[in-house]
């Protein structure tokens, strides 16, 4: 029987989600996290796949905007709960699922695509490159301490962080949910790959808040205070364990924020020092974070790094007019993108700190890449000159790949702080 592609009824979410659960291994969601993804999800840019009755292929895109170098915040499509029935693999389902989804993206207007990976193999052949990293860590706070900076203009005094008061909080009061989310979008445009959340996304981190996953406590919130204003948060949970006598227990971080350097050091200082653990996990940080300059032994961390972020550039020209240069750059870029044929051929990239300009040109390429590196290099946290060493960038002007490698990189590390 010939299957049908079609944009996602309402009327079908469920058997269509039920799909998505079937194939990341048939364990249901918690019942209000189920609910807040069916209200999340944006029916009219979710399409399925339907053998007669059954839905057998799912692909969904929220819209978003994303941060980029130079700050601006880029409309994107987020590339969501994406599968195949394992009764249906290798016939081309996911294929014709993302061609059609780039060409909506297209038509959409929008000219990135972005999404998080369950096997990296998958999208690269779509033309996602991977763009962004994650820092992981397991401190082990028995015998690692962190240092909190003194206050601006107290440079010798005491009481190193004496203006800022720690406070427990309710993760689901409103109050303190809308608090936390201004100090969160308050640094989304700092930072590439940060996502501006739009309204209902700020459930996402405290959904199911009261649920005790697998022996640790709820979900936990401090708040950092200056003068009665909100400066930071974290949102932890405690797992305790003991081992006879001996207290072992973990604490795990899943979001610390903060407005600067004294509040977001005493978050993570509370976080060491809390009573009866020893460890102190830590799950998605950028690369760059500041905590590995606050540890006095950072080889007691335990670092490694994965991937996160995957980009795509659905419209070459207008994306790479999208984002800023750290320095000047004129070069011309021949990009080969098969999937989206509309990107092939050659692109004159000029721009620096203050905007750019990308347009259509007949000029010899200085640079020959696939859209795939053009993805990975985009957000500036992987180099075009590590990608030349790789074999997968390629100069064909002396002095271009230097000019251009320096041009498209970020003062601060991309980082995507949470998946979707």
């Amino acid at each position: 029987m010939a299957t049908d592609l079609r944009v996602l009824n309402p009327a079908e979410w469920d058997s269509w989600y039920r799909t998505l659960e079937v194939a990341f291994g048939g364990v249901l969601e918690t019942p209000g996290r189920r609910a807040l993804t069916e209200a999340l999800t944006e029916h009219e840019r979710s399409i399925g796949v339907w053998d007669g009755g059954q839905c057998v292929g799912t692909a969904g895109a929220f819209s978003f905007r994303l941060a980029v170098p130079g700050g601006a915040l880029v409309p994107a499509a987020g590339v969501t709960m994406v599968s195949v029935a394992a009764t249906h693999r290798r016939r081309g389902t996911l294929t014709s699922m993302m061609r059609r989804q780039l060409d909506d993206v297209r038509t959409w207007g929008e000219s990135l695509a972005v999404l998080t990976a369950s096997e990296p193999p998958i999208y690269g052949r779509y033309g996602y490159g991977a763009a962004t990293q994650d820092l992981r860590a397991e401190i082990d706070t028995s015998r690692v301490r962190i240092s909190v900076p003194e206050e601006p203009g107290n440079a010798g005094g005491a009481g190193d962080a004496a203006e800022i008061r720690l406070r427990q909080a309710e993760p689901q009061d409103p109050a303190v949910r809308d608090a936390c989310e201004a100090v969160y979008a308050a640094e989304v445009a700092t930072r590439p790959g940060m996502l501006a959340r739009r309204p209902g996304w700020e459930l996402l981190p405290v959904i199911d808040a009261e649920k005790e996953l697998d022996g640790a406590s709820p979900l936990q919130c401090v708040l950092a205070e200056r003068d009665g204003e909100v400066v930071g948060f974290t949102h932890f949970r405690n797992r305790p364990e003991w081992d006879n006598s001996v207290p072992m227990g973990t604490i795990e971080l899943q979001d610390l924020y903060a407005l600067d350097p004294v509040a977001y050091a005493s978050l993570w200082r509370f976080l060491a020092e809390i009573d009866l653990t020893s460890t102190l996990r830590v799950r998605s940080r950028p690369v760059d974070d500041p905590f590995q300059h606050l540890v006095s032994d950072v080889r007691r961390c335990k670092l490694m790094v994965r991937d996160a972020l995957y980009v795509r550039l659905v419209g070459v020209g207008a994306a790479l007019e999208a984002r800023t240069y750290r320095t000047p750059v004129d070069v011309v870029l021949e990009v080969e993108d098969a999937f989206c044929p509309w990107n092939e051929g050659r692109w004159r990239l000029t721009g620096d700190a203050k905007g750019a300009s990308c347009k259509r040109t007949s000029d010899e390429p200085d640079l020959l890449l696939t859209a795939t590196e053009l993805g990975s290099a985009y957000l500036g946290g992987i180099s075009l000159t590590s990608l030349s060493r790789a074999g997968r960038v390629h100069e064909a002007r002396p002095g271009a790949l230097a000019e251009a490698s320096t041009a498209f990189s970020s003062d601060l590390a991309p980082w995507l702080p949470h998946g979707f």
